[in-house]
């Protein structure tokens, strides 16, 4: 006699802890309720699909919190089955998470980009699909090297994500060559940034704020607080153009990123959900899709399984970039693609051409395994 297979159910939880935050600048930036929720719903729908013919089910659930919430709604979830947790969250409470799930459930950064987390801060059992820090800005680096725009004047933010950023950005500017010739610190007094008068501060203040600078091709703004960035193109004291937080950006994803069959699944996401695909939505339907990927693979549901396999050679997965996408073993980042973009366009995809390594070229973005501190080992 024949017996029906128990089916697998691949449980997972989006887990989004929401800290205040001030307003963007442009209404246009407003986050939306769904942020991350919405590539999720995008996600569990291309799972199920594949899962009806290998009798796998996959029960996604979600759920936004405070962060003195966030491990009691991990714990929950995990309780009740979830071995797979998608994180949207900054990098503190992305490794409380990951302690507290060790043993239990395989946490998945779709957020965070500080590279703290792929070196000492590294944890066996979370894997990274947000690109870090060093990722983007070694991709736009190529791009201004490739267009021999090697004087950088950096403007960073006085927040502490700023300096992160500006670090990496020198980081960028020594491993490929760059000079900064300026640096300087926009200091956040606070006040509002969105007011009638607005703009007409700003054509007063930036101007003055960027002048008396050495010689340069491109100011680098690192402003990842989102405070005075996007002020800054038209507003320089030189005619020169903007890249990093404004301008010219290095992004995951893009509204008007079509190459490589990408305008369906734009398409798709948005008759779903009602407006564009924003990064934190592609890199959580990214998340979920790496599991599938391997659930199917491996013909299992257990996170200890999906988890070997995921960092072993086998592993690889179609993301819209262009070329297939594996990850770091040595400290589980994502390899990808960067898209390099402007307000309406996809301007060019880093690593650029020319760029050379021995194991994949995707490893020219970020920190090379020679140079990690990451030791997975009892972690």
């Amino acid at each position: 006699m024949a017996y029906a297979q128990e089916k697998q159910v691949i449980s997972a939880l989006v887990l989004r802890v929401d800290t205040p935050k001030p307003k963007p600048i442009s209404r246009l930036d407003l986050v939306p309720d769904d942020l991350g929720f919405a590539g999720g719903a995008l996600a569990t729908e291309d799972n199920q699909t594949t899962g009806r013919f290998m009798g796998q089910e996959f029960a996604t659930a979600y759920n936004a919190v405070p962060p003195e919430e966030a491990v009691a709604a991990m714990n929950a979830a995990i309780d009740e089955g979830a071995q797979y947790i998608v994180v949207l969250a900054d990098a503190p409470m992305v490794l409380t998470l990951a302690d507290a799930a060790k043993g239990r459930a395989l946490v998945l950064n779709a957020l965070a980009p500080d590279d703290g987390l792929r070196n000492g801060d590294c944890r066996a059992n979370l894997l990274h699909i947000a690109p870090s820090r060093a990722m983007l800005t070694d991709a736009l680096a190529q791009f201004l090297m490739w267009k021999k725009w090697r004087n950088w004047f950096l403007v960073e933010g006085s927040h502490p994500e700023d300096k992160a950023l500006a670090d990496a950005y020198r980081r960028a500017a020594h491993k490929f060559g760059a000079e900064i010739v300026e640096e300087r610190v926009f200091e956040d007094t606070g006040g509002a940034r969105r007011t009638d008068s607005g703009h007409v501060q700003v054509q007063k203040q930036i101007p003055v704020f960027t002048q008396r600078a050495p010689n340069y091709d491109v100011m680098i703004a690192a402003d990842e607080a989102d405070i005075f960035a996007v002020y800054l193109p038209f507003q320089t004291w030189e005619a020169r153009p903007v890249a990093g937080s404004a301008g010219l950006r290095p992004a995951t994803w893009h509204p008007a990123q079509e190459a490589w069959g990408a305008t369906q699944f734009q398409r798709r996401f948005e008759k779903l959900n009602g407006r564009y695909m924003r990064p934190e939505d592609y890199q959580v339907w990214l998340a979920l899709r790496v599991l599938s990927e391997a659930a199917t693979r491996t013909k299992s549901d257990q996170y200890d399984v999906l988890e070997k396999y995921l960092l072993g050679s086998d592993f690889e997965i179609a993301a819209f970039k262009g070329e297939k996408l594996t990850f770091r073993a040595w400290n589980g980042q994502l390899r990808q693609p960067i898209l390099l973009v402007g307000n309406r366009v996809l301007v060019s995809v880093s690593p650029q051409e020319g760029y050379l390594h021995q194991v994949s070229q995707l490893d020219t973005l970020g920190i090379d395994q020679p140079e990690s501190g990451c030791d997975l080992e009892g972690r």
